[in-house]
Parts: C-alpha cells; structure tokens; sequence
C-alpha cells in the first residue's frame, strides 16, 4: 500500500509520501537509543511538565488535528475533535500519575526477613525505545494511549503509523517535539509494512505494541517472539450487547446504535452483535432499527453527519462480501445492506447502517469482525443461551450488558469470556481503567497502571545487609 492522504468521502488522493529508506531509518533507530540513554534518567516531574505542555498544544490545535483526521480516515468531524480531546485528557492523566504508579513497592517486612534479607523493594525502570504499529481507525488516541505513558515511564517511542494516515503520523510526531520533548524521544517512522520486520529485529528495539488485524498482530508477535522481545496486542472484537428482561429496552436500543455505528462502525470495541432475551426481543429490534434506518448518512466534515463513509475500498469490499454470504445463507436485512443511492455519495466509500437478522453459525459474520456499520440481532430464550452466544467468537475484547438483576450482573462478570464487561452502558476507554482482551484480541492491557508498567523493567532490589 503506497502511504499517502486519499479522502474516503470522494476517493481523491490528496498527497502522497515517499518511504523512509534504509538510511533514514538507521538514523531515527540511532536517535532514539541516544533520546534514551538520556531521557530515562529524567525526573517525572521533567516529564509531567513536558507531557502537559503537549496536552496543551493539542487543545489549542483540536479543530486542525480533527479536520487531518476526518480527511485521511472518514471519521465525522465532531467525532474528531472529541478524539483529540480525548487524547489531552490522557496526557494530563498520565502526567499528573505517573510517578505514583511507578512508584517502589516494599514487601511485607516479614518476608523479606524470611528471604534471609536485611531489605527489598521492586522498582519499575523503563526498557528503551518501543515501536508502536498503530492503525488508522483511531488515528491520535490509539498512538496517545501507548506514547502518553511510555514516554511518562522514561521509555522513547517509534511509530509505524498505518499508511493512510501519514499526514497524522507527522503531525503526532510534530507535536511531542513543539512541547519540547528531546530530539529522538517519539519519531514517526513513514515506512510500508514490508519494512517493519527489521526494525522489530534490531537490537535497539526493546519492545513492540501494536494496535490492529489480527494478521497484523499475528506476524509481529512471530517475528518479536523469535527475537525474544516483549509485546502487547490490541486486536480485533466482535463484541457482545446483551440485552436482558429487566433491561431499560429504550435506553438500551439509544445506546446500542451509538455503540454500533461510533467511529462509523470501524472501531474493535463497538458492539457487533446484539443478543435480546425474547421477552423483549421485538421491542428492541423495533427502536434499534428505526434508530439505525434514521441515521444520517455523509459527508463527515459536514455538520449533522453520523455515519460518515468507510476508510478505505477493500474496507467496503469487505464488508459487503460479509453481508452478502450471510443474506445468502438465510439472514434478513432488518434495513440498509447495501450502499447509499445518494448520487452525491456515490465517489466515496458509503454503506448504510444495517441490521441483519436470523444469523446462524453457518454464515462467516458470526465469527468474523464487521468493520463498518452492520449490526447482527440475536434471539435468545434465556440467559444461560445469551451467555453461549456470546462466547461463541474467537474474540473476546469487551462486552456490554443490559440488567437491573444483580445475579445476572454476578453471573455476567463471572462468565463472559472478555477483558471488559460494561453493565447499562456501552464499552469505552478511559486512562483510569486497564483496557485489552483474551483470545484473538490479543494480550497485555494498555491504560491504568497496568498499561504504564508494560514496558517497564519490574526489577527486584535484595539487600542482605
């Protein structure tokens, strides 16, 4: 794929990128090692300054940094700009914590009297540079989430943005250094993916994350496994909306499109698949499918646009391939399945929001992930069935529950085989809460504690005297 800006509302390539050659990568690899050595011995409170200094200019840049996105990805401008906001929110999170989360911890006395030691504690120290391999769906805050507290942590960053979205790649990179982090601290790397194999393998490397396909996240942790280097995955999703008896079916269909079609559908966490107890199976599918019909189909930089077109062609392809095998193998089309007929949509890559009905483990959407705006609604006769259903993925990132019953709450948490579960409410990330999945999602949490100590050193400190 060439790496250049194509608007997805037209088709039109706005600017191409020439790929970093092998040199210019040598010099960024040579960059961060030095960044490092010097960056990690800073204090946090260095950092903090730093970090929200950069919280500071993306504010004051929220409306351009927007516009870059919705321009390289699609996504509908105010969505945008709440992503940029979203981004300044985390750096002064991590900013303001990061020294506290990473602070020594001291064993109980009598075990370290019991090791035969006079004292002990656990220190978290930062492992070098990191390269991030990030996708294009949430093109600031997937690299934020990493960089914000890997850069707290005393670590430098390298990106291999997806190459659709080169314009904010550099504009990330722009930023860090404006607040005044040092040079080589977070560089972004313009490179195809063919070139990513070996900057995993060089030896100045010292982990790998990525945000991605599960193809994507596949090979990475292959070619980082053979070279012995940690890594964290953030994959696909397929994830469950349960809708039970007790549930508040209104509030619960409102919700469920905006979890369904946020990001217009091309998100790993947005609710995919709708499984109604059936009690109240015809009431949900009635409000969810007028809300879903009622959506406003568009250009994305135009105010009042909802669903805005998908990010690239094959996208597009893909999903369509998808929802036709399931309507050939039996499925109904509660509403949209198919592209808009506006004629003034017609250049960009649209599909409508659409609802499918009576899918059975025999059509591909089952298993596979949706990315874009296609909702799957089960019915089931009972929790122990809701449950099954939504176990039945090779996913298992989040999921989303309607219930006012404190047992099926219990048994909900106890059951459900994902990194999340979101009681009467839809699936969200936030820096306080640790956030990734089991299964093909991926390993390893970002956010939270949990997320700042992925690439740290968790050293032991023993003394005898």
């Amino acid at each position: 794929m060439a790496i250049a800006t194509v608007n997805p509302a037209d088709g039109r390539t706005v600017e191409v990128f020439d790929p970093l050659d092998e040199a210019a990568v040598e010099r960024r690899l040579a960059r961060a090692q030095s960044a490092f050595e010097s960056w990690r011995l800073t204090t946090f409170a260095h950092r903090a300054e730093l970090m929200h200094r950069a919280a500071e200019l993306l504010e004051q840049a929220n409306e351009q940094v927007a516009r870059t996105m919705t321009l390289e990805m699609g996504k509908p401008l105010t969505q945008a700009r709440a992503e940029a906001a979203k981004c300044a929110k985390a750096m002064r999170w991590y900013a303001d914590r990061a020294e506290d989360l990473l602070a020594d911890e001291h064993p109980a006395a009598a075990d370290v009297a019991d090791s035969g030691g006079a004292s002990a504690y656990v220190r978290y120290r930062p492992l070098g540079p990191v390269l991030a391999v990030m996708p294009w769906n949430f093109p600031f805050w997937q690299v934020v989430r990493f960089a914000a507290p890997a850069l707290m942590a005393g670590n430098v960053g390298l990106l291999k943005h997806a190459s659709n979205v080169p314009r904010t790649a550099l504009a990330l990179e722009e930023l860090f250094a404006r607040a005044g982090f040092p040079l080589g601290c977070f560089q972004t790397l313009l490179i195809g993916s063919g070139a990513v194999e070996a900057v995993i393998r060089d030896e100045r490397i010292a982990a790998v994350t990525l945000t991605g396909s599960e193809g994507a996240g596949r090979s990475v942790a292959a070619i980082a496994g053979d070279e012995v280097k940690k890594t964290v995955l953030e994959l696909g999703g397929s994830d469950p909306f349960l809708v039970l008896p007790s549930a508040d079916v209104a509030a619960a269909a409102e919700r469920a499109v905006t979890a369904r079609v946020q990001n217009n559908g091309q998100s790993c966490i947005a609710a995919k698949r709708f499984i109604v107890h059936t009690d109240v199976y015809e009431e949900f599918l009635a409000a969810f499918t007028a809300r879903m019909r009622a959506l406003t189909v568009g250009d994305p930089a135009a105010d009042g646009t909802e669903v805005g077109p998908l990010a690239t062609e094959q996208g597009r392809t893909d999903l369509e391939v998808l929802v036709a095998d399931a309507i050939g193998h039996g499925a109904a089309v509660a509403c949209g399945g198919g592209r808009p007929d506006d004629p003034a949509l017609a250049a960009g890559w649209y599909y409508l929001p659409t609802v499918l009905t009576g899918v059975t483990p025999r059509m591909r959407i089952h298993r596979e992930e949706a990315f874009g705006p296609v909702a799957t609604v089960y019915r089931v006769a009972d929790l122990d069935e809701a449950v099954a259903v939504a176990n039945d993925s090779p996913f298992g990132l989040s999921s989303n529950v309607w219930t006012t019953d404190d047992a099926e709450r219990e048994r909900c948490v106890r059951d459900l085989r994902a990194g999340g579960v979101f009681f009467n409410g839809m699936t969200a990330s936030h820096p306080a809460f640790p956030f990734g999945g089991i299964k093909r999602s991926g390993y390893g949490r970002e956010l939270s504690g949990h997320g700042i100590r992925e690439f740290c050193n968790i050293t032991t400190v023993w003394s005898g005297n």
